[in-house]
């Protein structure tokens, strides 16, 4: 079934496998435009999976994936690439070409995904690292850069291209507490000030539940809770709420 246009992103029992290992059982969920949904669950229960689902560089074996009114599970090269211009990824290792500057990391895929000229280029790169706090180090190379730096540096590379969703893969791992409040709240203001959609996989509850609307908690490849914190708290899924409750 065809989602509302208040939906951004929707997954209709969704299943993927590698081998005879089955990673996603028939998972279903919505995402709102403008909400952030929080992904909670053990290491190998198919959350970064459901994250290259979304943006297809995988395929499901089964189920449909709809990116606002496009079902993207059989989308042909050229529609897909247009699909996926409203999507931004931040990866966990911030995915920055280590030869590139900082400046020209954020640079390329305007140069080649727009016909932006150098001004224009110039302006919204110097736009998008003033908004993550790297405006004075457009030309650092990325082994310049501490942990934080360059969680800062693979977002501004993801809201270059100015997406309406944003998925993050694990943005506060390998960073402390008050560093990865700073990624946080840098989250917050896309999703506010935007109005954008995040899609957000993550261990650290914390960070979590500052930045979720929505938590879908993943077991074995099962969705086995769904909704805000006060609703995954009260399931009865010992696992989704373990993995909501905020350590003591």
């Amino acid at each position: 079934m065809n989602p509302d246009y208040s939906t951004a992103v929707s997954f209709q029992s969704v299943s993927k496998s590698f081998g005879a290992k089955e990673v996603l059982h028939q998972v279903s969920f919505n995402v709102a435009a403008g909400q952030a949904l929080c992904i909670l669950g053990r290491s190998g229960t198919g959350k970064s999976v459901t994250l290259r689902l979304t943006i297809a560089l995988l395929r499901p074996d089964a189920g449909k994936i709809w990116i606002e009114q496009d079902e993207i599970t059989t989308l042909k090269t050229e529609e897909l690439s247009r699909v996926r211009r409203k999507i931004g990824f931040l990866f966990q290792d911030a995915a920055l070409f280590d030869s590139f500057t900082l400046y020209e990391n954020l640079a390329l895929p305007l140069a080649r995904l727009t016909n932006k000229s150098k001004e224009e280029i110039d302006s919204l790169v110097v736009k998008v690292l003033r908004e993550v706090g790297l405006a004075a180090d457009k030309e650092i190379m990325p082994s310049q850069l501490s942990g934080g730096m360059r969680k800062r540096a693979g977002l501004a590379r993801a809201l270059v291209l100015e997406p309406k969703i944003l998925l993050a893969d694990e943005p506060a791992s390998g960073l402390d507490r008050i560093t990865a409040s700073e990624i946080d709240e840098l989250l917050m203001q896309q999703k506010v000030e935007r109005h954008m959609t995040l899609i957000v996989v993550t261990h650290d509850v914390h960070g979590a539940r500052r930045v979720g609307d929505r938590f879908a908690i993943l077991d074995k490849g099962h969705l086995v809770a769904y909704g805000t914190a006060t609703e995954v708290e009260s399931s009865d899924n010992d696992t989704a709420r373990q993995l909501i409750s905020l350590p003591c």
